[in-house]
């Protein structure tokens, strides 16, 4: 039986990591179903946000390139809640994985709490369905935690998105499918590559989560009535085997990530009834 796979993203239903993601998936012979935000919805976790006309979600058919024959859906809603409606049959059967991607950036480090990349992906395997996520890094780590007054993202910005090396991403995550199906489904797969030709990628391998992302929020001014942030590079340096410190050397990561797990090493004793 043909393997019915829904793709979603954060990045909106016109971002070119989703379309990537859509014609590899099919040239690899998967059912596929793409559900997708109108608009970027980048970091909204796994938000349970949605537009609504007389009671209904708002749902457009939105042919992809390349990919006529593929059902493909512009959604009023955020990617955890395209995420749960798509397990709950909205866009027809229930898939029976769901990947998330290709994300404009790395999703990486403790960071990936905030993503909906990741967020619809939690939102999958919470509901019954493995899940994957999947990220391009258009700005490498090197550069993130090396780089200063912004010229690494002036430079990654001159590079077109539609000459990126969507295509890496989408063969290493589905070269990683077999192992996703195999594991238990409570576990989410969080694919990084680096944006490089797959030629020039130097393998995939196993990393640890760094303890921040590549970019991180600060308060840069607040006044009466108002806030003002902005974002800067983390000032320590990248840790061996996490999965900013792999892309930095060239490789794609994955790491398998877990949500709402109970931490059973709080002490709260005393407080069961006798």
């Amino acid at each position: 039986m043909t393997l019915r796979v829904l793709i979603t993203n954060d990045d909106g239903i016109s971002a070119p990591g989703l379309h990537s993601l859509a014609r590899a998936a099919v040239a690899r012979g998967l059912e596929v179903v793409v559900a997708a935000p109108f608009e970027e919805a980048s970091g909204t976790s796994a938000a349970m946000r949605a537009v609504e006309q007389e009671g209904r979600v708002v749902v457009h058919d939105h042919p992809l390139p390349e990919l006529a024959t593929t059902p493909a859906f512009a959604v009023g809603g955020s990617p955890g809640f395209i995420a749960l409606i798509a397990v709950h049959g909205a866009f027809g059967p229930p898939p029976q994985v769901l990947l998330s991607g290709i994300n404009r950036g790395a999703n990486a480090g403790r960071a990936v709490l905030h993503s909906g990349t990741v967020g619809a992906a939690f939102t999958a395997v919470a509901n019954g369905c493995p899940a994957m996520a999947v990220s391009l890094d258009v700005l490498s780590a090197g550069e993130a935690t090396a780089a200063s007054g912004g010229a690494a993202v002036a430079e990654a910005a001159r590079v077109r998105d539609v000459d990126r090396h969507w295509d890496t991403a989408a063969r290493v995550a589905l070269d990683l499918l077999p192992r996703l199906l195999t594991g238990p489904v409570a576990s989410v797969l969080n694919v990084n590559a680096p944006d490089l030709p797959f030629g020039r990628l130097r393998g995939i391998r196993r990393g640890t989560l760094a303890t921040f992302g590549q970019v991180q929020m600060t308060v840069a001014e607040s006044g009466q009535g108002f806030v003002r942030t902005s974002l800067e590079q983390p000032g320590q340096a990248v840790q061996p085997g996490t999965d900013l410190a792999l892309l930095a050397e060239g490789y794609a990561s994955v790491t398998a990530i877990r949500a709402l797990t109970e931490a059973t090493d709080i002490d709260l004793s005393g407080l069961d009834p006798d």
